[in-house]
């Protein structure tokens, strides 16, 4: 069902707007935006995360990310330190051929990300970075595994909105039904305005389109 719902969302390339509708409003990563603009992206989840100022885990995990894989990378208590740069993005969106990366975090090597367009989201920038090695002290492995649970396997569409993240439990027939009503509400909704001339009131509160003759519901 994973797949379905991506290639549908992918084909019909429905926003993160429309996304985060059909999840009830939610699902938005929070201060997580597109580096550079104009990227559309939907897959499947490559969960991997960096603990305590470094990313030595980040450079170990992320050799076992398939070709299509959006990479999210988690920041467990490394501040503002940047996750990763140039040098990292480039070997998972070029030689692993990831779709995307997203990173809850900052990144650096800002004018390189830039200069190459490729699609990434993150929090912002810093020049100073994580340490490459690794500590003794781990991160607790109930958090851990909540969040690698959450995440992993479950879907994320970027778009330059932002990102909304689809979790494994909504990956059903129902979630695939919801989208390809909100894709027809919009559709309804830009009639409401752009052919009929009605306020966004009349057509998104009031639905006028529910008893107006003009505009018979869609079956």
């Amino acid at each position: 069902m994973r797949d379905s719902i991506i290639d549908y969302i992918r084909r019909n390339r429905i926003s993160t707007t429309e996304v985060a509708d059909a999840l009830g409003k939610t699902g938005s990563l929070p201060d997580v935006r597109a580096i550079n603009r104009g990227h559309f992206r939907v897959g499947k989840i490559f969960w991997a995360y960096a603990f305590g100022e470094t990313n030595w885990h980040v450079h170990e995990q992320v050799q076992r990310v398939q070709e299509g894989d959006i990479v999210l990378v988690e920041n467990f208590e490394c501040g503002d330190r940047a996750i990763f740069g140039d040098l990292v993005s480039k070997y998972l969106l070029l030689y692993r051929q990831a779709s995307a990366v997203v990173v809850r975090g900052a990144l650096r090597d800002s004018h390189r990300l830039i200069k190459e367009n490729w699609p990434i989201w993150c929090r912002g920038f810093n020049p100073v970075g994580c340490f490459n090695s690794p500590k003794e002290v781990s991160i607790p492995s109930e958090n851990l595994e909540e969040k690698r649970a959450h995440y992993d396997g479950a879907i994320a569409v970027c778009d330059d909105t932002g990102v909304v993240i689809v979790p494994k439990h909504q990956h059903n027939q129902e979630f695939l039904r919801r989208l390809e009503q909100i894709e027809e509400l919009e559709d309804k909704w830009y009639e409401c305005v752009d052919r009929l001339k009605w306020s966004t009131f009349e057509t998104v509160c009031l639905r006028k389109y529910e008893s107006s003759p003009r505009l018979p519901e869609k079956e």
